[in-house]
């Protein structure tokens, strides 16, 4: 499976900046979730679906971890210039995410990486995500929906309790299906037969997924079969996120040139 990045230019780039953004919010969600809400005009004015900031996770200088997380933003309020950053506590990083407080302040950089480019007559769109990586999902279906586009949303995870979207999709009037590991609803083989049952009539025109490489190898078939394009945002460790240290290689690797780096090539790229 190849991943190809997308166009050399971001159309309308917003360039990142560094702020010290007040923390509005800041609340346990479900499972291992929480929800951060940030104060930060300067990244909604120009985050896009897909894109993503780095938060440092101290609050004192010298604390450790050293290294920010990079996270997807999930939802953003232009008018009052908030950003939502939905994210899972896995490690010592993102358990120091969950001290934060409204009124603190929280160091972001943003907004980072290119966004998700769906064709210019795309108005059929099947988004396609797992766990943690539907966040990077959810701004697109958004978006598209207020456009009057037809949007479907596939959310699995590993139970119904750690399913994340399902309230972001009603709120903004998506489609969404629910499958999980203990029913066996998210199993591979019966995704492919629902969608192929569903889409084969009448497909999608574009497709994006996140969160899963057995996820990601069914969007690339299915997007054979239908003739459509595939986009995948691609999760990856990073250390800058701005491409200077090399650190974050997508791991298509060529002979003479290389590997795209998930920071600045992506982290959405295109699937052949």
């Amino acid at each position: 499976m190849m991943l190809q990045p997308l166009a050399a230019e971001i159309p309308s780039r917003i360039l990142p900046v560094c702020i010290d953004a007040p923390v509005l919010g800041n609340q346990y969600v479900s499972d291992r979730y929480w929800m951060l809400r940030l104060d930060a005009p300067e990244i909604a004015t120009g985050v896009r679906p897909g894109q993503f900031v780095l938060l440092t996770p101290s609050q004192t200088p010298g604390e450790g971890p050293s290294l920010p997380r990079p996270m997807a933003v999930y939802d953003v309020d232009r008018a009052d210039g908030a950003i939502d950053i939905l994210y899972g506590v896995v490690g010592s990083g993102t358990t120091q995410l969950t001290r934060f407080r409204p009124g603190d302040r929280m160091t972001a950089v943003g907004p980072l990486g290119r966004p998700f480019e769906p064709p210019s007559d795309a108005t059929r769109l099947l988004v396609v995500g797992r766990g943690i990586g539907i966040c990077s999902l959810t701004l697109l279906a958004r978006e598209r929906a207020e456009r009057g586009h037809a949007v479907t949303v596939l959310l699995s995870g590993r139970h119904r309790g750690a399913i994340i979207g399902a309230d972001f999709c009603d709120a903004v009037g998506v489609h969404a299906r629910q499958l999980c590991d203990e029913d066996g609803s998210s199993d591979v083989e019966s995704i492919r037969r629902l969608l192929v049952e569903q889409y084969d009539p009448a497909p999608p025109d574009f497709v994006a997924t996140c969160g899963s490489k057995r996820l990601l190898a069914l969007c690339r078939d299915l997007g054979r079969r239908w003739t459509c394009e595939v986009q995948v945002s691609v999760e990856a460790h990073m250390a800058c996120g701005l491409g200077y240290c090399h650190g974050c290689a997508a791991g298509e690797v060529g002979r003479d040139e290389e590997s795209p780096l998930v920071c600045a090539t992506g982290p959405v790229f295109r699937v052949s």
